[in-house]
């Protein structure tokens, strides 16, 4: 079936149903010669009559009646579904791909999810946690979530969350043991727990700065992990110092069981952008 097999029948259906050229043609918004020539294209193309024209009325034919009993249901499906392919520009639906670090998931995207979900139904998402680098194209995401700094200057982002500082903690039964800590340097007689990253697979470098001044430690201990959830955890019992986004432990450091140190080499850094 082609394009014309389609104008041709709906106009069949719209002149059986109207009973008349005339109305038929102002509700298609053309001319009465236009449809009635079509509809006689159709009769040629089939090779059979399918209305009785009269100079009072217009009925359709034995086999226009045959026609009629298929079409119907036929073009009513498809105009219920032209109406709900349209409906959808109006309502979000279908699957969201995001790719962002464990921290941004719980932090900005499942707290602004977890608001959203509810209202749309048909939207589905799913997050990939990795703080590694991915190929959106490659890993057919939609989005990832990585803090601005690191995005490629040449992609689109937008900024989704504040600025991030974080925090060197250490439990304390582990600072009244240690040896004294007043500049980064120091922390090469520190016990500390390094975080092994998924982007580089190496362990992640403490990224200090004070009155412009920028230091990277690579610092030395006990445990590593590619958790920071588990570095806190480790800080906690003593293990060691812990380097994690300011957020991971407040309640901790509220509660006693963690206290900051070289808090003024730890200025805050640019926010979570979604690219």
């Amino acid at each position: 079936m082609d394009r014309d097999d389609l104008v041709d029948l709906n106009a069949f259906l719209t002149v059986a149903q109207e009973m008349s050229f005339t109305r038929a043609a102002a509700k298609l918004n053309t001319s009465q010669s236009a449809l009635s020539h079509t509809v006689r294209r159709l009769e040629q193309r089939l090779g059979v009559r399918l209305l009785t024209r009269t100079t009072r009325s217009v009925a359709p034919t034995e086999a226009g009646e045959r026609l009629l009993q298929t079409l119907r249901p036929a073009l009513e499906n498809i105009g219920t579904e032209l109406s709900s392919l349209r409906e959808l520009r109006d309502r979000p639906t279908g699957n969201i791909r995001i790719t962002a670090p464990e921290h941004a998931a719980s932090t900005i995207l499942w707290p602004a999810l977890e608001r959203l979900l509810p209202a749309y139904p048909d939207v589905h998402v799913e997050l990939d946690l990795t703080s590694r680098f991915t190929d959106l194209v490659a890993g057919r995401f939609d989005a990832g979530v990585r803090l601005g700094e690191a995005i490629a200057k040449d992609m689109v982002a937008v900024r989704i969350g504040p600025d991030l500082r974080m925090a060197m903690v250490g439990s304390p039964s582990y600072l009244k043991k240690a040896p004294p800590l007043k500049t980064p340097h120091d922390l090469s007689q520190q016990r500390c727990i390094n975080l092994r990253m998924q982007s580089s697979g190496g362990f992640y470098a403490w990224e200090l700065e004070k009155n412009g001044r920028q230091v990277r430690v690579r610092v030395d201990g006990q445990v590593a992990f590619n958790s920071a959830r588990m570095v806190v955890q480790a800080a906690v019992s003593g293990a060691g110092l812990g380097f994690v986004p300011e957020d991971m432990v407040e309640t901790e450091i509220a509660s006693g069981h963690l206290v900051r140190v070289l808090q003024y080499w730890c200025p805050p850094c640019t926010g979570y952008h979604l690219y």
